[in-house]
């Protein structure tokens, strides 16, 4: 067994998408190699309605694969093909785009006007670039979980994991994403391909990783409001822990536990031509794409 040293740790970056959608960034729009073969991680948190109602309105995708896990409020969805649907707290939606799709998402918060998902972009390889959309809605009650001796407990989204499989299938990178919460002061290992990419999202509680140079910790925002002192806990700080080779990652929590997304899939190493919500692997390709919007031939009865 080969432990995975921390080969990096960043900060998502506040970004403004869609019509206004205020969200943090993982990692995305840069060297795509970096994390092959995910392109983007979006982390949609919010408990203010005017900062992501407005959502992300209609929308091209062309060679990708879309991963939307909502954890609090809903995501309403349509596209060109006129397919419609409502994501819960709790589900999965995998979206294959294929050779092209019109899409749009409208995201809703909950009782209290709470909002928090994650969207991830797994890149296609090029036999599949053109190959006809599908989507894999996935209510929560659908999603294993597995529960440890020591508390710690998994959902399985995609992949197989301690005896589980995911509901997810049929996807390109032959990917794994779990959805980790481990309990206070507990250490864990937990295995990873040898060969995949493997990355952890931290979104709540605090823990450290192996070779992890400082831990992941909880951030605490003060503020008055007239003569009160209000607390507000903001557990997590969005922190983005890519992993080197090996077929294990350990993580110790701390004092309040941690959750964090573990997610890893096998590199694609091919050339990668990106302009937004369409990837390619040539510019004339990609140029391709652009004409056949401009001239409305995107859409394709068949992949």
């Amino acid at each position: 067994m080969s432990f995975r040293a921390v080969k990096s740790e960043t900060m998502a970056q506040p970004t403004l998408e869609g019509a206004g959608v205020h969200l943090h960034r993982a990692f995305g729009f840069n060297e795509p190699s970096e994390s092959d073969p995910f392109l983007l991680l979006d982390d949609f948190r919010n408990d203010d309605p005017s900062k992501y109602e407005a959502g992300f309105p209609w929308h091209p995708h062309r060679g990708i694969e879309t991963i939307t896990y909502v954890l609090d409020g809903e995501v309403e969805h349509s596209d060109s093909l006129g397919n419609r649907g409502l994501l819960g707290a709790g589900s999965v939606q995998w979206m294959t785009a294929g050779s092209g799709i019109m899409h749009q998402e409208m995201p809703r918060g909950n009782a209290s006007g709470k909002m928090h998902g994650f969207q991830l972009w797994a890149n296609l390889p090029s036999s599949l670039k053109m190959t006809a959309p599908r989507y894999q809605d996935i209510q929560g009650s659908d999603i294993p979980v597995v529960t440890d001796d020591d508390g710690t407990s998994v959902r399985v989204v995609v992949g197989s994991f301690w005896g589980q499989k995911g509901p997810v299938d049929g996807i390109a990178a032959e990917p794994m994403y779990l959805d980790v919460s481990i309990p206070p002061n507990v250490r864990k290992t937990l295995p990873v391909d040898t060969y995949a990419s493997a990355f952890a999202y931290v979104f709540a509680g605090s823990g450290s990783f192996r070779d992890a140079s400082n831990p992941v910790g909880v951030r605490v925002e003060k503020e008055f409001q007239g003569n009160e002192l209000n607390i507000r806990d903001q557990s997590g700080n969005r922190t983005l822990v890519r992993f080197d080779t090996g077929d294990e990652v350990t993580v110790q929590a701390g004092p309040e536990g941690v959750r964090f997304l573990l997610v890893s899939g096998r590199p694609l190493k091919e050339p990668v031509a990106w302009h937004g919500p369409i990837v390619m692997n040539t510019r004339d390709e990609l140029r391709q794409a652009m004409r056949e919007l401009q001239n409305g031939t995107f859409i394709r009865a068949e992949g």
